[in-house]
């Protein structure tokens, strides 16, 4: 009777094992597909961030990775570090231009040649890669390479994106037309022209026309089956999210002059230590910024000497001179410190005007101040004592000596009218120790 019961028991549980496997397998055989975003200037930290996400869409056994752009370009450096890592990487990546209204100009081109699919929403765009080094900061206007350096960079640039397109069987002649003449495609257009295999009006239905498709990824070809797939979106880390932030051009902008201000005021005031040590960090961080930010280090040379002018000034009577030179300076190392051709690098023109306008108030002030303080009369020192008014202490002598109270301390003095104790007195000059009087109640006048 025992036996019969275990058996039934086993049985049992087979079969309750049996119905949660076929319920999971569904969920099992729809796989996960990542989702990864690159938003805005495509620099250090969305380099990161692409790898990094590629890396764990392959730990996670992930069969598809969605990798969505809206991106006006950025660094070629960043931009060749996430084309490498897409092709190195063993899970297929779907490139997709979306939302409605998003771009992958310049870099996110070449990045969206790359990418296993090439996928695009409706009223979206792409192109204009022309090198950023010819194109003058103004994609839409075809580059003209005039010296060795601009055709060596365009022949780079037309090589890398032709190898990317006949690596994944698109229009090569477009691409070229990108890179050299800035063109630019709406999706409908570069589907029908094979820049771009498919319009997806959002990411189910990419999914669903992706399904079935067959790829190549470096371990062989595989087949797609997106049908249900799950999506996971992959969020940046800190290290990445603080690179963002770091790398942001007004902030390692504004960095540089906290380190700076920073260490000259630690430098007026030894031991304050709180402004040094802050002035420090944040000059490293705005350096290690500057070191992988496309930086004019002509510009930055100027926006240090122009704070160094500042200073001088306020030890060197220069009239202000210094301090106007100070201030260009200032200006145009700002203006001139990051490539501007690069999409999304440049400084705010706002910012710039805003700070040259406050040091020119600074200087003015400190120039008003400084008028004023000449004009006023002496306060300290033995001048002070000329025209001040006291009192006699005690009956003066009759060889016109005596003791008088003048600027709370007790002087002896000397008078050529007979003063009697209580009289107030006047400082005519003083002779080493001794002050020259006479009677407060006297026209003032003052003796040489």
């Amino acid at each position: 009777m025992f036996r019969d019961d275990v058996a039934a028991m086993r049985r049992f549980l087979l079969l309750l094992s049996l119905l949660v496997l076929l319920r999971a397998s569904p969920a099992a055989a729809s796989g996960v597909a990542v989702l990864l975003h690159i938003q805005g200037p495509i620099g250090p930290a969305t380099a990161d961030y692409v790898v990094h996400g590629l890396e764990t869409a392959h730990d996670r056994g992930a069969q598809l990775v969605i990798l969505e752009l809206d991106t006006p370009g950025g660094l070629d450096g960043s931009m060749r570090k996430i084309v490498q890592a897409i092709l190195a990487s063993p899970v297929p990546i779907a490139g997709y231009v979306a939302p409605a209204g998003a771009r992958a100009a310049s870099a996110g081109t070449y990045i969206l040649y790359a990418c296993h699919v090439a996928a695009m929403a409706p009223t979206t765009n792409l192109g204009a890669a022309t090198p950023v080094q010819m194109s003058g900061g103004d994609s839409s206007t075809p580059a003209k390479p005039e010296t060795a350096e601009e055709r060596k960079v365009l022949n780079d640039a037309l090589a890398y994106i032709t190898g990317l397109a006949e690596r994944r069987g698109r229009n090569a002649e477009w691409a070229q037309a990108a890179v050299r003449d800035a063109a630019s495609l709406p999706a409908d257009e570069a589907h029908k022209k094979g820049v771009v295999d498919l319009v997806a009006k959002d990411v189910p239905d990419l999914l669903a026309q992706l399904d079935g498709r067959k790829l190549s990824v470096p371990a062989g070809p595989v087949v797609l089956h997106t049908s249900g797939m799950n999506i996971n979106e992959y969020s940046p880390g800190w290290r990445e999210r603080f690179l963002a932030v770091l790398t942001d051009p007004t902030v390692a902008y504004l960095l540089l002059l906290i380190g700076i201000y920073g260490l000259l005021f630690e430098g007026y005031n030894p031991g304050a230590v709180l402004p040094g040590v802050a002035g420090g960090i944040a000059l490293l961080l705005a350096l290690y910024a500057f070191q992988i930010l496309p930086v004019n280090f002509a510009g930055l040379a100027l926006i240090v000497l122009g704070v160094l002018l500042f200073v001088i000034e306020t030890f060197i009577p220069a009239y202000g001179t210094l301090s106007i030179g100070g201030i260009a300076a200032f200006v145009f190392g700002s203006l001139i410190l990051m490539d501007t051709d690069v999409p999304g690098f440049e400084l705010p023109r706002g910012l710039v005007s805003g700070l040259a306008a406050a040091a020119g108030l600074l200087v003015a002030g400190t120039l008003a101040l400084a008028v004023r303080s000449r004009r006023k009369p002496v306060v300290t020192g033995g001048e002070s004592l000329l025209g001040a008014l006291g009192v006699a202490l005690a009956d003066f002598a009759m060889d016109g000596t005596g003791q008088v109270r003048v600027q709370s301390a007790n002087w002896q003095a000397e008078s050529r009218v007979s003063l009697s104790k209580g009289a107030r007195v006047r400082v005519l000059r003083r002779d080493g120790l001794k002050l020259i009087v006479e009677p407060a109640e006297a026209p003032a006048r003052r003796e040489d």
